[in-house]
């Protein structure tokens, strides 16, 4: 049996677009990217605590550049901060024109995934080793994140956030 040579707080993945993910206008349709989003944070967060996870939010889906047929697109993620059984995964997306080489950021975004016991409660996560700038940078911001979304709204039930 081998061990897995990969970092265990990221993972990469790529899928090429293919004709049955156009939307009405030619372009991939955001919904087949969400759900593409939805499974390397699941992935990612799994593979990093040994858990089953669940969903728990997702935090600025911005499309800011449409995907056409035919790209190659990259998920780059990584566990950005662990709390005490939820994680927020931060997820990079990047599309290949593969026959131009042109490569496009389109979109990033968070997900804050949940780890499962088996007996179906929240079951506690490892800590986040931070050994890079980068990876302090990305722990204090989702931080933040974390704050805004549990403290952030302080709002009556009449008035939207």
């Amino acid at each position: 049996m081998l061990t897995t040579p990969f970092e265990k707080h990221t993972l990469s993945m790529s899928v090429l677009m293919t004709p049955d993910k156009a939307n009405f206008s030619g372009n991939v349709h955001g919904g087949d990217i969400l759900k593409y989003l939805d499974q390397v944070a699941y992935a990612c967060a799994s593979k990093y605590c040994g858990h089953y996870v669940v969903t728990m939010s997702v935090d600025q889906v911005i499309f800011k550049h449409a995907i056409a047929v035919g790209s190659l697109v990259t998920f780059l993620s990584s566990v950005n901060y662990t709390g005490k059984t939820s994680m927020e995964i931060g997820i990079k997306v990047i599309s290949e024109d593969i026959r131009k080489g042109l490569a496009t950021h389109t979109n990033s975004c968070f997900f804050t995934m949940v780890a499962m016991g088996e007996d179906g409660k929240p079951t506690t996560v490892p800590p986040l080793t931070l050994q890079t700038e980068d990876e302090k940078r990305r722990f204090k911001a989702a931080r933040k994140r974390r704050e805004i979304r549990l403290h952030g709204c302080d709002c009556h039930e009449e008035e939207p956030c």
